[in-house]
């Protein structure tokens, strides 16, 4: 369990701790699992497994840093989306890709997410909460006020936008080994990545959009 926050991760992108950092996401993304090891983290980056305490402190604090790469790689363009000089339900459309992509990039996300969350430290999910939950929750509430105030929108509670984006977002990469076994579903290639926005934004703009958000999104 970790017992601090580790150090940032250091700056370069050939040192040894991006490649620990890329070792451990290649091995989640191929074993549908975030139960990897530090030996097999160090076998797949050619590093010694030492290295991951010199500079993360422990496996928690690696997956850590990792999950703060990712996030801010997915969450850097949210100010800029809505800057943009488009509708409200164009920003949500191009959202709703963003995220479904971003986990299909990181099929591991969330359930690193609920880890780091529940079942290490409290500095930990503290870190957690400040670079992904609470950045990606205000974005939610500043655009359901934009697509509100414009007309654009129903009154939608951000808390449960966020859940069921989130979540459907998961589910689709969590949830779809246990599916295959029961329907003999395929693994998510680009094809159902597509699909899969396709219905997510008739399924979230079919609930919240009004009148005139139906008109904006056709138009």
């Amino acid at each position: 369990m970790v017992t601090s926050v580790p150090n940032r991760l250091p700056s370069g992108k050939n040192s040894t701790a991006e490649k620990l950092l890329v070792a451990a996401s290649e091995l989640m993304i191929e074993r549908s699992s975030i139960e990897i090891s530090l030996s097999d983290i160090a076998q797949k980056s050619g590093a010694n497994a030492a290295l991951v305490k010199y500079h993360f402190g422990n496996k928690d604090g690696l997956l850590l840093a990792l999950l703060e790469r990712n996030a801010a790689t997915e969450l850097s363009n949210l100010e800029y989306l809505l800057a943009q000089p488009i509708t409200a339900t164009a920003k949500l459309k191009l959202h709703i890709g963003g995220i479904i992509r971003a986990y299909y990039r990181f099929p591991y996300m969330n359930r690193l997410i609920h880890y780091l969350l529940h079942e290490t430290s409290a500095g930990s999910a503290d870190e957690v909460s400040k670079f992904f939950v609470a950045p990606l929750l205000d974005f939610h509430r500043r655009l359901l006020a934009e697509g509100e105030s414009s007309g654009e929108f129903r009154k939608t509670d951000p808390v449960l936008f966020y859940t069921s984006l989130i979540g459907a977002c998961d589910h689709l990469f969590f949830g779809r080994h246990a599916m295959s076994r029961a329907t003999g579903v395929g693994p998510v290639t680009d094809e159902v990545c597509r699909q899969y926005i396709k219905h997510m934004e008739t399924l979230i703009c079919g609930g919240i959009l009004t009148q005139a958000g139906e008109a904006a999104a056709a138009g």
